[in-house]
């Protein structure tokens, strides 16, 4: 039995490991959820359309290729029914290239790069990065001209931010590494030199936009070269496979080239980038698609499972694919009135639901033990961490934290507690901004994790498997519990 658990263990790992390794960016995370959500027989809607949906149907839909929601309708759903839903975010901090990103000094091309969230940038030093995101594509057929949003993503290592020396900045080690992240966070591209002579070598290679000035010299003012540097663009048009003139715009962020793994001498840890939050954002997804694969597992369902995971949380969430947005609550809208038509189900529908707010949390650091509140100090291989928050940084009650415990229970899943000392900050995530927006009682958890915000974080392998199990529990069991409590009668 033992060996089972271990194989299931590493099992669930991997698979998570795949997920991270296939999502440099949040549209490649919402692009691996399609793949798996469409390979699991899930149907995919527009939020531009109509929707036709049934009871025991699974579908889901995108917003900003960044944000994406799935759900499973029971067979015994009726409008006016609960939701239950898992949320968690697919945004972590970054570097994101700069609209003109171009920079040359010092006889170095630079890549400009503004700061995404609250990141631990030493961290991005000395690092082999690359970049990814999205392109805007110009395509021509037949004399008519669209456009194409293309995901793209360059494998080799291209630049890197280096540190200066020792004995230069003498003080380093005594006064702390202190980043001024508009002058010293710029990865370097390519020498001036290396990059002219790779540009004369290529001068039969595509030909780039110009605009005629009035003095009949060529120019390419104001177009996406004189934006951009030409190696950038040449190796995205080459990696998409579209010329250099046919790239529009784009969103591209530096990645850590360095894959995730598990890792440790007991191989009990995963080492990656981004676990936070793509560890709940995978957790959640592979559990809804678990806990719906046959058409038994809706039988005798009368509410809603979803999973929700969104954009720019990092940054607080307010954008049309934010938690922020009515995105959520549109979704819930759409669902009930498919059914039926009568305005007053969905507020129904809203007091009947319940929210997992999934994201990461901070584990026990063993050499900064008094950061953590002496009775709450979650640790790895410990299970989920029920986060608690008298000033509603967290939404999680006594209610909704009871319920979500008594799944552990009843499935023998470890949960812990955390609390925020009071003489430090506490963070938040999109469990109050929801709970308070949509109105869905709320409870917010998150796996164990030391380095957050870092390049590279790290979790424990059973906290994978601890998290995926709890939420595919929720989605199987919620329903039926949540109709043994009574509080507002």
């Amino acid at each position: 039995m033992a060996n089972n658990n271990k194989e299931q263990e590493y099992c669930v790992a991997s698979d998570l490991i795949d997920f991270l390794n296939a999502s440099p960016t949040a549209f490649h995370a919402v692009e691996e959820a399609k793949r798996r959500l469409k390979n699991a027989g899930y149907e995919q809607v527009s939020e531009r359309h109509d929707w036709k949906l049934e009871a025991g149907k699974r579908y889901f839909f995108t917003r900003n290729h960044s944000t994406i929601l799935a759900f499973a309708i029971g067979k015994k759903y009726v409008a006016g029914n609960g939701f239950y839903i898992v949320g968690a975010h697919t945004d972590s901090p970054c570097l994101k290239l700069k609209p003109v990103s171009k920079v040359t000094k010092g006889g170095f091309l630079e890549v400009g790069v503004q700061t995404y969230g609250g990141g631990l940038w030493h961290t991005w030093f000395d690092r082999d990065l690359t970049v990814a995101g999205r392109v805007i594509v110009k395509e021509e057929k037949d004399g008519l001209v669209s456009y194409s949003h293309r995901l793209v993503r360059i494998e080799e290592p291209i630049m890197r931010v280096p540190t200066i020396a020792i004995h230069l900045e003498r003080t380093v080690n005594t006064d702390g590494f202190k980043v001024n992240t508009q002058s010293q966070l710029l990865p370097v591209l390519a020498t001036s030199i290396k990059a002219e002579l790779n540009k004369a070598a290529a001068e039969n290679g595509p030909v780039k936009s110009e605009e005629v000035q009035a003095d009949g010299k060529k120019s390419d003012k104001g177009t996406i070269s004189s934006k951009h540097h030409s190696l950038v663009l040449e190796m995205i048009a080459n990696q998409i496979g579209c010329k250099v003139d046919d790239i529009c715009d784009f969103e591209l962020q530096a990645c850590d080239t360095q894959p995730s793994l598990i890792a440790g001498a007991a191989k009990e840890f995963i080492f990656s980038g981004r676990l936070d939050n793509l560890c709940s954002s995978f957790c959640s997804l592979k559990a809804l698609i678990d806990a719906t694969s046959s058409e038994s597992d809706l039988e005798d369902e009368s509410g809603v499972r979803m999973v929700a995971l969104f954009d720019h949380e990092e940054i607080g969430s307010d954008s049309a694919q934010g938690a922020g947005s009515p995105v959520m609550l549109d979704a819930l809208s759409r669902i009930t009135s498919s059914f039926n038509s009568d305005s007053k189900l969905l507020p129904k529908a809203i007091q009947k639901s319940f929210l997992v707010s999934a994201d990461m949390a901070h584990a026990l650091h063993p050499n900064y033990m008094d950061k953590h509140e002496e009775n709450h100090q979650p640790k790895l291989h410990g299970g989920l961490v029920i986060k608690h928050n008298a000033n509603q940084r967290y939404a999680t009650n006594a209610i909704t934290s009871f319920l979500f415990r008594e799944i552990a229970t009843k499935h023998d899943l470890p949960t812990q507690d955390f609390v925020v000392r009071n003489d430090m900050g506490c963070g938040s995530t999109i469990g109050p901004i929801l709970a308070s927006g949509v109105g869905i009682r709320t409870v917010d958890v998150g796996a164990p994790q030391l380095s957050m915000h870092s390049i590279r974080e790290m979790c424990s392998v059973d906290d994978v498997k601890y998290s995926y199990e709890h939420f595919k529990a929720f989605f199987q069991d919620i329903s039926h519990l949540d109709a043994k409590i009574t509080v507002d009668m």
